[in-house]
């Protein structure tokens, strides 16, 4: 076998795709990439299920000289994955063409991505002669999968798959959560202050349960994890895709059609708590797996940024609004195909 060209390999870009399901924490995690880089220039390319790019504004309001707003590119309303020539090869030829050129890349994936086409598309020679996969990270819901789910409500998703006889295949968000598991060279345990030492274990029997090949489980919280175990691992995954099998084998794409997603216009609220409860009784009533999105507290000058995993809802103030923001409310709602948008308006309004 004839060795890899070194001199090639350096004059590429490594590129970290960072892969995993709705509300695990990778936008998290990629924030504290950001801001103990060391110096590193990098660029994001932010893939979003859905019609407004929240995560990519959660990372351009970090305000890190490393990596200025110019450098994260949104690919909003599409999987990346479904969407590589389109949208992927532009964002991708955009961050090339950054002066200074940059040191790395990371793709943040929408929760619904599988990672194996994204990789393939590295393998183009318009491609490969300018980047390198340098690893695929997963993050997983650690409390989540401790309790034996990849969703917060699947024994809605069990009922819906027993009631579709069409079927013949495994549930697809399980799907997605096995796929993410099989391409990973780095599984991210998320949220383990929020486990005790049995959900661990649970958590990574799971993971090693999917997992075809040996790969570490690193446990944090906060998405806390020093650069250097996630950056610079000089794997040329693009190389190594064959190893990684999928459900999605042999196909040619995959479908969204299991899940809804839509925005909704809320009127300025008085008390972020009330709004909070208000979120957890739509996961908790109305198969809603993620809700994310900016909110106008009225009376104050801070944008609050709510997020929300199931029944899991957290809200913090981000930054102060700017004269340029659009300031209304507006949150983004995914769930389970079916989803009942006139009880999760009228639940959400108050």
């Amino acid at each position: 076998m004839t060795a890899p060209d070194s001199s090639a390999n350096l004059s590429r870009v490594p590129c970290t795709v960072v892969t995993g399901f709705l509300g695990a924490g990778k936008t998290t995690l990629v924030r504290h990439l950001l801001e103990n880089a060391g110096g590193k220039r990098i660029a994001i390319i932010v893939n979003e299920f859905g019609d407004i790019g929240i995560d990519g504004e959660i990372l351009k309001g970090c305000g890190i000289d490393t990596c200025p707003e110019e450098n994260i590119v949104e690919l909003a309303n599409g999987c990346i994955c479904c969407t590589v020539a389109d949208d992927f090869v532009p964002a991708l030829d955009q961050i090339l063409a950054l002066t200074p050129r940059v040191d790395h890349i990371l793709i943040e994936t929408s929760g619904l991505a599988l990672p194996k086409p994204l990789v393939q598309a590295f393998q183009w020679p318009s491609v490969k002669s300018r980047v390198t996969v340098d690893g695929v990270i997963a993050v997983v819901d650690g409390p989540a999968l401790a309790e034996g789910r990849v969703a917060n409500d699947m024994d809605a998703l069990q009922a819906q798959r027993a009631e579709d006889e069409t079927l013949d295949h495994d549930d697809p968000v399980e799907e997605v959560f096995e796929d993410q598991i099989a391409c990973a060279d780095l599984i991210i345990l998320s949220k383990s202050d929020l486990m005790d030492a049995a959900g661990t274990a649970r958590a990574n029997a799971i993971i090693n349960e999917h997992s075809a090949r040996a790969v570490k489980i690193v446990p944090t919280s906060h998405g806390k994890v020093d650069p250097s175990v996630l950056l610079g691992l000089g794997l040329a995954v693009e190389d190594d895709i064959e190893n990684r099998k999928s459900h999605h084998d042999g196909a040619f794409d995959h479908e969204h059609d299991d899940f809804d997603t839509f925005i909704v216009d809320i009127a300025s609220i008085a008390n972020p708590d009330e709004l909070a409860k208000r979120v957890a009784t739509i996961a908790e009533e109305e198969n809603v797996l993620r809700v994310k999105g900016f909110v106008e507290v009225g009376g104050k000058p801070m944008r609050l940024l709510l997020q929300a995993v199931g029944p899991r809802v957290n809200h913090y103030y981000d930054r102060a609004w700017t004269a340029t923001d659009d300031r209304r409310s507006r949150l983004v709602v995914i769930g389970l195909k079916g989803l009942n948008r006139p009880a999760i308006e009228r639940i959400l309004a108050g």
